[in-house]
């Protein structure tokens, strides 16, 4: 099947003319304004087979809240439990890796939007679809880290969102969405994001940097719980992947989920930043990751438990190059995944324990404990020792 536009970049791209309007396509399916929006926009250009896609990463908004809109706009939705891949594949990766952005914020869109690209790809291949479509726009980051992966995994249909080159406004798409019977719209004021990682929120009411208070209603992990007054959590680590809590073996998923309301309950795990677009300029992001605070402080703890100072260091520096790769979209490329190749050989070693003083907006080690480590536990002992031994070897000579 030929097509006309490989790149969708405009609404007048998804037209019937440039693409078949029996073919299927895919759309990248929230159950938010902007991803509501596009699916009313394609059945008003006369789409007949439209496909919206939503990943289960562990997001605010309920299966039942996305099915009630896919019905309302007579469109068939796909929903596909994501969450054990993106913890495993992606969210363990960027542990070793110590994924966070210039030392301000850890990574989290730039972990979803590849394995979100990549069940994309499989759904339109299995359907044969002749489009998959995103909503992000040129303010988002988004943009270039889905159009990237679309690429890198070889997608030969037309990609992209026609939100690049045509923005819509907040009150047209509400207005648009609220005839149709979609009125709940209407009551979104900031741009959100949700896994099982992180709570992100943007735009709005947040556009400003020089004047952001969040409401603190936005916040559900990092919202202090009456009587939280101290805790104590111990986190194993196992080849570098976080294995047990207090000494419950837990998979993945349901050991982040009990750290984002443990460490969460303190307060703990708030970070604002600003992150660069393409162009360079930046744009503020608000986000709630408690559970990334506590594991990504706690790997570190124990990596410099077990590794050489000189190879800790090398490796902070391929930190960000990983989190560079990853950010701009090339998740799936070569630089990228030999990056990995280094901090998966640093992980090896990384198996032990760190246990947590937890209070109110404070946290303190009270031990770190790895399996093979390089560290003293008797300074005393070990200075007579290297003493004698040097002494020992000079006499010798």
């Amino acid at each position: 099947m030929q097509r006309r536009h490989r790149l969708i970049r405009s609404f007048r791209h998804l037209t019937t003319d440039a693409l078949p309007a029996q073919a299927p396509v895919v759309t990248l399916f929230s159950g938010g304004l902007d991803s509501s929006y596009l699916l009313l926009r394609l059945k008003n250009a006369g789409f007949r087979n439209i496909h919206a896609l939503s990943v289960d990463l562990g997001e605010d908004e309920t299966s039942e809240q996305k099915q009630q809109i896919a019905d309302e706009l007579g469109v068939r939705l796909h929903i596909v439990d994501g969450r054990q891949a993106f913890a495993e594949e992606f969210v363990r990766n960027a542990i070793v890796s110590q994924a966070v952005y210039l030392g301000t914020h850890p990574v989290s869109s730039t972990l979803s939007r590849p394995l979100i690209a990549r069940v994309a790809v499989e759904l339109a291949r299995e359907l044969d679809a002749a489009a998959v479509l995103h909503t992000a726009n040129r303010s988002q980051n988004t943009l270039r880290r889905l159009n990237g992966a679309l690429e890198l995994l070889g997608f030969d249909g037309a990609y992209g969102s026609p939100y690049d080159l045509d923005p819509v406004s907040r009150e047209v798409k509400t207005q648009d969405l609220k005839e149709v019977g979609l009125a709940q719209m209407s009551e979104r004021v900031v741009s959100g994001d949700s896994n099982l990682w992180c709570r992100e929120f943007e735009s709005g009411i947040l556009d400003d940097p020089e004047q952001h208070a969040v409401p603190e209603q936005m916040f559900r992990w990092s919202a202090r719980r009456p009587g939280a007054v101290e805790d104590g959590v111990e986190v194993r680590f196992e080849g570098g992947t976080p294995v047990a809590v207090d000494g419950v073996r837990l998979p993945l998923v349901r050991l982040i989920a009990e750290l984002n309301l443990r460490v969460g309950a303190f307060g703990l795990g708030r970070y604002s930043g600003l992150e660069h677009l393409g162009g360079g300029e930046k744009v503020l992001e608000i986000r709630e990751m408690p559970a990334a605070w506590l594991l990504l402080r706690s790997y570190r703890h124990l990596e410099s438990a077990v590794l050489s100072a000189e190879t800790v260091r090398e490796k902070m520096h391929l930190e960000q190059l990983w989190v560079r790769e990853a950010l701009e979209g090339r998740w799936f490329g070569e630089l990228r995944a030999a990056t990995q190749s280094f901090m998966d050989h640093c992980a090896r070693p990384v198996t032990g324990s760190v246990r947590w003083r937890l209070t109110p907006g404070g946290a303190e080690t009270r031990s770190i404990e790895a399996d093979r480590p390089v560290y003293l536990r008797d300074r005393e002992s070990w200075e007579q020792e290297s003493v004698r031994s040097e002494l020992a070897a000079l006499a010798g000579a």
